[in-house]
């Protein structure tokens, strides 16, 4: 019996190292996942303000003149003080009805309309920021009552980006090496990298902000700091 089934016994044994082989060539290589951050800080080169306009009146028509009236003012003011036509926005206009509630004998209250509040809501991109302080001054003395909401941003912030992304992959290459070193391993090649970008958060001034009617509102630019997450996964050898 022996015989017959020792040259299946030997076939099955020269197989063996074969498909031992073969499956290890199938498994997934061993590999080191990494996170790695960069960061660039660029000085804003524009502002982005709101300004509104609201106006009171005991009809919605009066309401709505006196308001159309005031925002061709700031509107006019604006294209004075170079602002061009692509760089100005209507962001909102509101018509709301203004009541006094009155308390009856029975307990039920009774609305009285007194009034309508129109409110214009313009959004102005300022790509001078020396003016910015100037024009929140101008605007405010012909009219604009509510808002006051100023953000310092870029216009094209891709070249940021790209500093930050190769300060972040070179990050995440460093703490693979110093890893792998630790661990006693041989670093491979980069089997997967993907990356975040995160951009500055706007840091808009305080809808009621006190202007000094005696000169330009102070403004500060600052910087804006623009962050890239990259997560790069290195074959281990």
């Amino acid at each position: 019996m022996t015989k017959y089934y020792l040259p299946l016994a030997l076939a099955a044994a020269m197989a063996l190292p074969a498909f031992t082989a073969a499956q290890a060539q199938n498994q997934p290589p061993q590999r080191i996942v990494v996170t790695g951050e960069g960061e660039k800080s660029v000085a804003p080169d524009l502002a982005l303000l709101s300004l509104s306009v609201m106006r009171e009146a005991k009809t919605a028509r009066e309401a709505l003149d006196a308001n159309n009236d005031a925002m061709a003012a700031v509107i006019a003011a604006m294209k004075a003080a170079g602002i061009e036509d692509r760089d100005m926005q209507t962001s909102g206009i509101q018509i709301i009805p203004r009541y006094n509630y009155n308390n009856k004998p029975d307990g039920s209250q009774e609305a009285q309309l007194i009034a309508y509040q129109v409110t214009n809501t313009l959004s102005v991109r300022v790509r001078d920021l020396a003016k910015a302080g100037d024009i929140l001054d101008k605007s405010v003395s012909l009219g604009v009552n509510q808002g006051g909401g100023i953000t310092f941003t870029n216009n094209d912030p891709s070249a940021a980006l790209t500093e930050a992304r190769k300060m972040a992959v070179k990050n995440a290459i460093d703490k693979a090496k110093v890893l792998s070193e630790a661990a006693g391993v041989q670093l491979g090649r980069v089997l997967e990298i993907s990356d975040q970008t995160f951009q500055p958060r706007p840091m808009p001034m305080a809808k009621s902000v006190a202007y000094d009617s005696a000169g330009a509102v102070p403004v500060q630019a600052g910087e804006n700091s623009y962050n890239v997450q990259v997560n790069v996964t290195f074959e281990i050898k």
